[in-house]
């Protein structure tokens, strides 16, 4: 029980953060990296080049490095400006919050370069078919496009997304509350479990990925009936 109590439970606790970091930056990452997939292919030469040069910072930055200056920013940025802001939420839950905005920005410029990748591997005869049929951009798109660029993006964007939920582990630089920070923390305070916690939260990570495998598995054989 007492091991329930001390090693199970918080790394239970950190499994909820970890899983709520992924969850939070795969829903705003997957839309955001399609509308800056859209700003580098667009013809307004401003917006292709400021969006193709913050996915060229991104992508040739650490991210570890991303957080810590997305979490120093504010506090930066109130000192310069002598406001003295204050947030409402607690401190903790500040730097959660600016985690989750970096590791969004962060893959938002990888999911852009894979979706880029995809739309453009799609043939023009399909593009000058549909606007024989009379179709418009945007009906192309969402109904002779869109789903075959799924199916030739889900393989790169399934090794991205198991990449996202080791990548996770990178919070602890700011917070204390992800399953990785969780595990070396009772390590550090309970010498007696030895590597126990580490090797539990090792269990956790790999039945995440295990689970993701097999649900982005099925996806791609639902997709199957197009050819590319």
């Amino acid at each position: 029980m007492q091991f329930i109590r001390i090693v199970i439970f918080p790394l239970l606790e950190g499994l909820l953060y970890t899983g709520l970091i992924f969850l939070i930056t795969l829903a705003a990452s997957l839309p955001l990296g399609l509308l800056l997939s859209f700003g580098s292919k667009s013809k307004i030469k401003p917006i292709s080049m400021l969006t193709r040069g913050l996915v060229w910072v991104i992508r040739g930055t650490p991210l570890m490095l991303q957080i810590l200056c997305l979490d120093i920013a504010p506090g930066l940025i109130s000192q310069a400006l002598g406001c003295g802001i204050q947030f409402a939420l607690r401190q903790e839950w500040q730097h959660f919050m600016m985690v989750c905005i970096a590791f969004t920005i962060n893959y938002s410029c990888y999911f852009s370069e894979i979706y880029r990748g995809g739309i453009q591997s799609i043939p023009a005869g399909q593009y000058e078919a549909a606007q024989v049929l009379g179709m418009t951009k945007s009906q192309t798109f969402s109904k002779v496009v869109f789903l075959q660029v799924i199916k030739r993006i889900i393989a790169p964007m399934s090794n991205e997304i198991i990449t996202l939920v080791k990548d996770t582990a990178l919070a602890s630089v700011v917070i204390h509350l992800d399953l990785f920070t969780v595990a070396k923390g009772i390590v550090n305070t309970n010498p007696q479990y030895f590597l126990w916690p580490l090797i539990i939260s090792a269990a956790f990570y790999l039945i995440i990925n295990g689970l993701l495998t097999v649900l982005l598995g099925k996806l791609e054989r639902k997709l199957d009936y197009f050819k590319v």
